[in-house]
């Protein structure tokens, strides 16, 4: 039987375009998701007032969309602040911040310890628009002050920094700025509104990478600036005509992941604490950066003007990259990635990644050591990453695997990992240790067979002493000393 040729006529093109659209979402649960790029007018004279501005409603997506407008309303109430702008990422929100706020002849101030990129935007692209950059250090309000000047329109810092986790006094730094007329924001990415509210401190904006903390799972790339209305006005002129616009979907993906945020910030701030102050016991760490640390050199501070401490933590390896890339390459449960905020653990090594753009010498300002390495706490059992935590420390500490000294007053925990006395104990009973083996090999070549039980005696007693100075102390000149009783003892036995 041959099938009945369809008639094109038959089919009904209209209804596949309009029918469905009267349904009724009033009662849905969930937020609907807005996923349309223009809208319908009711008539031409609301078409006219809707883009003059005389009337509230949307236009296009590049401008306004409903389910943004849920995410900054949301966002804005969480973060104390009038009102809110979504962009399409976290450098987009900076970037459009700079050209709302700045023109050509103002001055930007900005902590050196803010996120790589962020740097690179002040220092390598505002200049070509005749904006001047100047880097302060986050810590030491004198050199606030002395970068703030008559040209500072903007002042931009990031507390807890990216990846060192130190901690400004954003309240201390609102007065300076504002004192000479400039505005503040402070980039609450690592803390997010449910550990830290800039704007009651006195900061004027404060800005969001969203996709990592506030998304959660790795989903979506959007970035957020809360602030007045009149701040975010200007913010809106330059994402209408620049683009740089929150897409739809990705902010309904943020505004469901804002029902979550408390939980994940609480039970991810439980686990890094844990971490903190066990990696810290780890022999090959040098120190670690946490401000939920007791150790932490702006602990008081922090406990002032934050409510937690986050999920974000570094510390830096004894081996430099070696050792640091040997430590990330052994990782089997903790994702290596460049990303922070997931509901999954990540690694990464700031100084070839996110920081591999910034001189040698920028990398040393901002406190990227060659041996430093960032974890970002997921949602993970505590015992499992420990698991995994512990199996990389073990690659790294059996073996060669420090092959550079140890920086003279490196500190963990607040203890010299080796002083000069432990040094000079250290060649001292070593040596004492080779002697006596010398001493040993010379009585068995030179004396008759009664006479060796005492050189014999040589052997255990020099590499008892060198094995106990090993065990005690792990200093790289221990293990050399070490080693060196390995071909007398060979020469003994033969």
């Amino acid at each position: 039987m041959h099938a009945k040729p369809v008639d094109p006529h038959d089919f009904d093109a209209s209804s596949a375009v309009h029918v469905g659209r009267d349904c009724d979402m009033t009662d849905v649960f969930c937020e609907p998701l807005a996923m349309t790029s223009a809208y319908t007018f009711a008539s031409a004279r609301d078409a006219w007032e809707r883009f003059s501005g005389q009337k509230e409603g949307n236009v296009y997506t590049r401008f306004t969309n409903p389910t943004v407008r849920a995410f900054e309303r949301r966002i804005a109430h969480l973060e104390g602040a009038d009102d809110a702008v979504a962009f399409a990422s976290g450098m987009g929100a900076i970037a459009s911040l700079c050209h709302a706020l700045l023109q050509q002849g103002d001055g930007i101030v900005c902590s050196r310890d803010v996120f790589g990129t962020t740097v690179s935007a002040f220092r390598h692209y505002m200049g070509r628009f005749g904006i001047r950059s100047r880097f302060a250090e986050l810590t030491d309000l004198s050199s606030w002050a002395e970068a703030i000047d008559e040209r500072t329109r903007l002042v931009v810092l990031e507390s807890p920094s990216n990846p060192t986790l130190k901690v400004g006094d954003i309240r201390a730094i609102c007065r300076l700025a504002h004192a000479r007329g400039a505005l503040v924001a402070v980039d609450n990415t690592l803390l997010t509104p449910v550990f830290q509210r800039p704007h009651r401190l006195g900061a004027d904006l404060v800005i969001h990478s969203a996709g990592k903390y506030i998304d959660g799972q790795g989903r979506a790339l959007a970035g957020v600036v809360t602030g007045s209305p009149e701040l975010m006005k200007e913010l809106r002129g330059v994402l209408r005509t620049l683009g740089t616009s929150c897409s739809p979907f990705n902010a309904w993906l943020l505004l469901k992941s804002l029902e979550t945020l408390d939980v994940r910030m609480q039970r991810v701030q439980d686990s890094a604490l844990a971490l903190a102050d066990w990696i810290g016991r780890r022999e090959s760490v040098l120190q670690v950066h946490y401000t939920g640390l007791e150790s932490h050199p702006q602990r008081d501070l922090a406990c002032r003007q934050q409510h937690g401490h986050g999920g974000l933590l570094s510390f830096c390896v004894r081996g430099g990259q070696s050792a640091a890339w040997q430590w990330i390459d052994a990782l089997q449960l903790v994702a290596r990635c460049t990303n922070i905020g997931d509901t999954r653990s990540m690694a990464t090594h700031p100084a070839t990644t996110t920081h591999c753009r910034l001189s040698e010498a920028e990398r040393h300002t901002a406190g990227i050591a060659d041996g430093l390495l960032r974890l970002s706490v997921g949602l993970e059992a505590l015992d499992d990453l420990k698991v995994d935590l512990g199996r990389a420390f073990d690659v790294i500490e059996r073996g060669a695997a420090w092959c550079e000294p140890v920086r003279a007053g490196a500190r963990r925990r607040g203890v010299p990992l080796m002083s000069a006395s432990l040094l000079v104990i250290s060649a001292a009973v070593g040596l004492c240790a080779m002697a006596i083996q010398a001493l040993a090999l010379f009585g068995l070549r030179t004396t008759d067979r009664p006479g060796r039980g005492g050189a014999w005696l040589g052997l255990p007693v020099a590499l008892a002493l060198a094995l106990l100075l090993y065990v005690v102390s792990r200093s790289p000149l221990a293990s050399v000393l070490l080693h060196l009783q390995l071909p007398l003892a060979m020469s003994m036995c033969g």
